[in-house]
């Protein structure tokens, strides 16, 4: 059983990297299709709230969402925070990791420094982007899938339910803003399925016919996108599991019968459902349910009392 930093830092590494890919695809997206909106409905519609008084164009976007080091969620203090947390576990991961991750800090701050970056956003985005998917790739090439490399899995994928539940309920809640939420066109939709890299699975299932039912099932609850809530529930409850076993049962149980009653209730779930009972309802219980194998998952590995260690 790994030791509890360990396991934290393995654990916040993929947690704050995804949430700097995530952030980085909102702005990308934001970027590209804020003309002809109001600043209120832009930050709103695509998930990116600023300071009040903020306009959202290219400048605040890339100052805020990306090098504010007030903002504990932009981009560089996520970047930070990982490459921190790796290079307290240097041991556990391989150096084409470290190395990855490394090059993606450097080159965010490079772009920091570059007094051009504000017409420059939608590169520094994707940098991140491509930056967070090649360390994904060289983690699965280059560490071994052992315990480790599941508490990667659990961070990373109980991140993507959070966030893909936040950005969905963004466009059911009429109170996620100051202002009312302005009605929805086809392009907000595309626009959703952009933010979550899902526009081109959803066309193959349900061609280019955008339809907000289906949209939202595409991103709750199909089985096989990978950024949908219910494919990264299942993520999470087979990393669960898998910790469980390296650990004693008895240690991991409660993390992986919640992480096991989330994926059953998504395998079972119909969007007829969902929407006549209230999404914002539903998504706000998902996101409660993901806080609790959170917590569980804190008890169990990382802030457990020693005694719970030993052996019997």
């Amino acid at each position: 059983m790994l030791l509890s930093r360990v396991a934290d830092a393995l654990y916040w590494m993929t947690r704050y990297l995804e949430r700097a890919e995530h952030t980085a695809r909102l702005v990308d997206v934001a970027v590209d299709l804020r003309l002809g909106r109001s600043s209120d409905a832009a930050t709103q519609v695509y998930g990116l709230v600023l300071p009040a008084g903020v306009l959202p164009t290219s400048v605040s976007l890339t100052e805020v969402a990306f090098f504010d080091d007030a903002n504990p969620n932009s981009v560089t203090a996520c970047i930070v925070a990982a490459r921190e947390n790796a290079r307290q576990v240097r041991d556990e991961i391989s150096s084409e990791m470290w190395e990855q991750l490394n090059a993606l800090f450097l080159r965010l701050r490079h772009m920091r420094d570059d007094p051009a970056r504000a017409s420059r956003t939608n590169d520094a985005a994707r940098a991140v982007i491509e930056g967070a998917h090649l360390f994904a790739g060289v983690t699965d090439a280059t560490m071994g899938h052992g315990e480790g490399w599941h508490y990667l899995q659990a961070g990373r994928f109980l991140e993507r339910a959070v966030a893909t539940a936040r950005l969905l309920d963004a466009f059911f809640s009429d109170e996620s803003g100051p202002v009312p939420m302005p009605p929805l066109d086809r392009a907000d939709w595309v626009a959703l399925l952009r933010s979550c890299a899902a526009l081109e699975g959803y066309c193959r299932q349900y061609t280019a016919d955008v339809r907000p039912e289906r949209v939202t099932e595409f991103l709750l609850l199909n089985a096989e996108c990978p950024r949908s809530i219910r494919f990264a529930a299942t993520r999470v409850e087979g990393a669960l599991t898998a910790l469980a076993r390296y650990s004693g049962r008895a240690i991991g149980a409660r993390a992986e019968r919640l992480a096991g009653r989330l994926r059953a209730v998504l395998d079972y779930a119909q969007v007829d459902e969902v929407l006549g009972e209230g999404p914002h309802a539903y998504l706000s219980e998902l996101a409660r349910q993901c806080a609790q194998i959170h917590g569980a998952l804190y008890q169990s590995y990382v802030s457990y009392a020693v005694e719970s260690a030993l052996p019997a």
